[in-house]
């Protein structure tokens, strides 16, 4: 079953992204700039994560409507889009691609070793074999890493941590979308035996799994809930954390985006500085950088948000020592 919100979004990102036509090619001095996102574009956080790229290109001196172009093509999750959007961008010859998320980037990659692509928002591109090597990536990929699979040990031990009775985990992901689900379970089941934990894979490839998923995690007791980042679980990201409260089921997420529909915790890497970064990328190639030359960036700084309010719902005291780490405490 496919959601409302899905097929709108979807028929609103492809009534805002015509086909390229060939007499839309920028002239004289404007450079094409191609962005392939997985996200909807009716989706607030991927929005601010584009405004924030478009931003800093204008800060460097890149102006749409003055010497860039910018084709915006927004997937919604939907593959068969993704691939169309990937082919079309791909045809426009753009100066550069950038690749938000790990399915779009493996379908340029696939597609052409000649366009340069920045990527963002990409888990382990080494593991994955996205790129040689983060020092020296090769070829005509770079970009910003936003997680390596130990971060599982972490998810797991914050876990623990804010919520002891905890004795079952499990991560929920898509294994179609996120082969970096399965690098981070093995993280997970070498991290929770000195937890006291067990660890189980909760794998949905539809939207439409989720609730029956997340409910048969809640029916055993001593049940946690670890969210890896993929298309599935950032788009149904208000859904799962929903499910999450409605079940009682202490959960740590990866992104922003699940902290304000009340996620518990929040742990991961922030995007819209991430987004800036890749623009600065874009600035060096569009003035004459080769993106072998740019070594993929990790990251060097985590956010930590705690929801105080679901804390208590959920009957939950929050340790001083998580508090006194947060970047941020809603309450």
């Amino acid at each position: 079953m496919i959601s409302r919100r899905k097929v709108m979004g979807a028929m609103f990102g492809a009534a805002l992204a015509p086909p390229i036509a060939a007499d839309a090619q920028p002239a004289g001095g404007v450079r094409l700039v191609g962005l392939l996102l997985g996200a909807a574009s009716t989706e607030p956080d991927a929005q601010r994560i584009v405004q924030a790229f478009t931003q800093t290109l204008r800060d460097l001196g890149w102006a749409e409507r003055g010497n860039l172009k910018i084709e915006r093509r927004w997937a919604s999750g939907d593959e068969s889009l993704r691939q169309r959007y990937a082919a079309e961008l791909i045809a426009a010859a753009p100066a550069v691609i950038v690749a938000v998320g790990t399915p779009g980037l493996r379908l340029l990659r696939r597609q052409t070793r000649t366009i340069p692509i920045v990527f963002m928002s990409v888990s382990d591109p080494v593991g994955l074999g996205l790129v040689s090597s983060l020092a020296k990536p090769g070829g005509n990929v770079t970009g910003f890493a936003n997680f390596e699979p130990a971060i599982g040990g972490k998810w797991l031990q914050l876990l623990k941590e804010i919520a002891p009775d905890v004795t079952r985990a499990a991560l929920l992901y898509n294994p179609q979308t996120s082969p970096f689900g399965e690098a981070v379970l093995h993280v997970l089941e070498a991290s929770a035996p000195s937890l006291a934990i067990k660890v189980s894979a909760a794998t949905v490839r539809e939207g439409s799994e989720i609730g029956r998923t997340i409910g048969a995690i809640a029916r055993e007791t001593g049940g946690g809930l670890i969210v890896a980042p993929d298309d599935i679980t950032v788009r149904h990201h208000g859904e799962i954390v929903a499910l999450a409260a409605r079940y009682r089921l202490p959960a740590v997420y990866p992104l922003r985006e699940f902290a304000p529909g009340g996620g518990l915790l929040i742990y991961g890497v922030d995007l819209i500085e991430q987004s800036r970064a890749a623009a600065g990328y874009v600035d060096r190639i569009l003035k004459g950088a080769k993106p072998s030359d740019l070594p993929v960036q990790t990251p060097t700084k985590f956010e930590l948000v705690i929801n105080l309010k679901t804390a208590k719902a959920l009957g939950l005291e929050v340790p001083a020592s998580i508090l006194a780490r947060a970047d941020e405490v809603i309450e």
